[in-house]
């Protein structure tokens, strides 16, 4: 019997609940998958705790990959037994999942599809962050909040590969040679990282800083700033932003702020393949290091999401379906 990751309620990690559900019919233009890998997101987290509301019973997840099971009607890209990966579900906590086709790629063959889902929310993330947001490159610094964590390693590499100066912030001296190792220039902490990025420019400050923590560092992110910079708002795991008076964006430099949603970026037809498949190339051609911080089988959701929210993991957290 098909089992899925449910709330019944929001709250605490403890509501989530081991459901049997019924096994899923495609409808045309879908396909059913038989799910391999399931990566958990802090917007997993957000539905959980009602943050962002969903109609009950809710499965969680937005994520994930592993073998289709079942074609719809109209489906002329997928054959049972391929190898899939889907970046954005909701309802991805389980064994089997319908989703529409348009939204799920081809995994390689040679690709760990641990890897592909690793890579699937966060790196489409990091690759629409550096590469449709702000034009980057030779000479450009740039401030990756959470640097140690799933998209600001693989945010960090990429940014590198354009020839980007990175500075990152973490939340412990451990993390500290991970983000180095992804190619940090400067770690800071994040009570001193607008001082230590003031000094490591000149007192320039930076031409981009990308925020996914929010509430607590928005702040000095935008005193970080170089003049023109740019305020890359993309998540809020500390708390949401209270509402900003738009003339601090002039009085600390002509700033710009945008607040980006992955699914605006992977709405256009082959945009979901293109960044897709420059992550994949990364990876198999070794210039992309995808970290996997946390496995759990997926009845132990709960585990997951403690880790998560207590900052206990680097890189992605995943659930194994069949484990």
């Amino acid at each position: 019997m098909p089992t899925a990751i449910r709330i019944h309620e929001p709250g605490g990690p403890d509501v989530l609940s081991v459901d049997e559900v019924p096994m899923p019919e495609p409808r045309p233009g879908q396909i059913v998958v038989e799910t391999s890998v399931a990566g958990v997101n802090f917007i997993d987290v957000y539905h959980r705790t009602g943050a962002y509301p969903l109609t009950m019973p809710a499965t969680l997840g937005v994520e994930g990959s592993g073998f289709v099971s079942a074609v719809g009607d109209g489906v002329d890209t997928f054959a049972v037994g391929d190898r899939v990966a889907w970046p954005w579900h909701f309802g991805s906590y389980a064994t089997h999942v319908a989703l529409d086709a348009s939204g799920v790629v081809h995994v390689p063959n040679t690709l760990d599809l641990r890897l592909a889902t690793a890579a699937g929310v966060q790196g489409i993330t990091a690759h629409f962050l550096t590469n449709s947001i702000v034009p980057l490159g030779d000479g450009d610094a740039a401030l990756v909040h959470a640097g140690a964590g799933g998209v600001g390693l693989l945010l960090t590499q990429m940014l590198r590969s354009h020839g980007v100066r990175v500075f990152t912030t973490v939340g412990s001296p451990a993390k500290v040679e991970l983000s180095r190792s992804a190619g940090a220039e400067d770690v800071f902490g994040y009570d001193d990282f607008v001082a230590g990025v003031r000094a490591a420019t000149n007192d320039k400050g930076v031409q981009a800083v990308f925020d996914g923590v929010g509430k607590t560092t928005f702040d000095g992110g935008l005193d970080a700033l170089a003049v023109r910079g740019a305020m890359v708002l993309f998540g809020a795991s500390s708390g949401p932003v209270p509402p900003v008076d738009p003339q601090i964006l002039n009085t600390k430099g002509s700033l710009i702020l945008t607040r980006p949603s992955m699914a605006h970026f992977v709405a256009a037809p082959g945009e979901l393949a293109w960044r897709s498949g420059d992550v994949y190339d990364a990876i198999l051609g070794g210039t992309l290091d995808v970290r996997v911080g946390g496995e759990f089988a997926l009845t132990r959701a709960s585990e997951a999401h403690v880790a998560l929210e207590g900052r206990q993991t680097t890189g992605k957290v995943l659930l194994i379906p069949n484990e």
